[in-house]
């Protein structure tokens, strides 16, 4: 698939001060959120993070995403409060090699003793922006007379 990351959105992404949550389901369908700072965009335009721990849930639904085609969400909130939620498809999961060799090590020379279990690449599928003034916009002009009432009659 094509870069469907904009500059603006990659932007936001890099910032370290960008909150990045990712959402996974495990086999039963149960829901698993948690926030995964290490994500970035790679050169093809993929989504790319550091598993640290063996164990983790979401390693183990990814696995499980990948083996089953299921897609998963991120949602990245910005420090100016942009919202927005990517959904897309675990391509792949690097645990050994050239690469998985240097990112552990750059990984331990910039975090401290910790571990590396997985890289993990996703495939953006769609993109929408979830900022709450843009969704408000967006319902407005979408479904002009779902209102309250009481908005309706203002003077």
């Amino acid at each position: 698939m094509a870069d469907i990351i904009s500059k603006e959105l990659k932007d936001i992404i890099a910032d370290p001060n960008t909150l990045k949550v990712l959402a996974t389901v495990d086999k039963n369908g149960v829901p698993h959120v948690v926030f995964k700072g290490s994500f970035h965009v790679n050169e093809e335009g993929n989504l790319v993070f550091y598993e640290v721990l063996e164990s983790a849930q979401s390693n183990k639904n990814l696995v499980h995403s990948i083996w089953f085609d299921k897609k998963v969400a991120i949602n990245i909130l910005s420090a100016d409060k942009q919202s927005f939620e990517i959904v897309g498809k675990p391509l792949k999961s690097i645990t050994a090699g050239r690469e998985f060799e240097k990112t552990y090590i750059a990984l331990r020379e910039s975090k401290g003793d910790i571990d590396l279990a997985a890289i993990w690449i996703i495939e953006p599928e769609q993109i929408k922006n979830e900022t709450f003034s843009v969704r408000v916009s967006e319902d407005e002009e979408k479904y002009p007379i779902l209102k309250h009432l009481d908005r309706l009659f203002v003077q």
